[in-house]
């Protein structure tokens, strides 16, 4: 669970994978990043508050770029 500006979100693992296996420190670690975004600097993530309102309009993408496939 999440508050943020007087709302209460649920984050799952299946929205949100990359803190299953965070520390709680650094799930913990959570702050607004402007007016309309939350971030979890210590795990390099940012969100759009909208984002938890409305998570159907921003299906899970990772974006691939040439550095991930040198090497493999």
């Amino acid at each position: 669970m999440l508050s943020v500006l007087g709302h209460d979100y649920f984050l799952s693992y299946n929205r949100i994978p990359w803190m299953q296996d965070a520390p709680i420190r650094s799930v913990l670690n959570v702050q607004m990043s402007g007016p309309e975004a939350i971030e979890w600097p210590d795990l390099d993530v940012d969100l759009e508050i909208e984002s938890l309102q409305h998570p159907e309009r921003y299906p899970l993408v990772i974006k691939r770029n040439q550095m991930d496939f040198v090497g493999a």
